[in-house]
């Protein structure tokens, strides 16, 4: 049983991963789905972020309580003009410990 579960669950994560990369193996896509495609990552990442930033208990709270917000604001400009990850990363840590150690 614990085994099939392990091949189960590796199916699970590896075809979803590896079934696009086999079907589209050797094909050129259109401009227009390249050019969508680009577009992915970016809402992704924003759908993932944009709640836990702007909401608390359900609504929006800009205050000045809400220190994840107000860390994201230097921090997405850093990623914006930088383009890197790890400028990214530090800048959004150094920021909220910064205000941290301060408040």
């Amino acid at each position: 049983m614990i085994l099939m579960t392990i091949v189960l669950m590796a199916l699970v994560t590896v075809l979803p991963r590896m079934l696009p990369v086999w079907l589209l193996a050797g094909r050129t896509l259109p401009p227009l789905v390249v050019t969508w495609l680009r577009y992915v990552p970016v809402a992704v990442l924003s759908a993932l972020l944009v709640p836990d930033l702007l909401l608390r208990e359900g609504r929006i709270d800009l205050s000045w309580s809400n220190l994840y917000f107000w860390v994201s604001l230097p921090t997405f400009l850093v990623a914006w003009k930088t383009r890197s990850l790890f400028a990214t990363v530090i800048t959004g840590m150094g920021v909220l410990a910064l205000i941290r150690l301060l408040i």
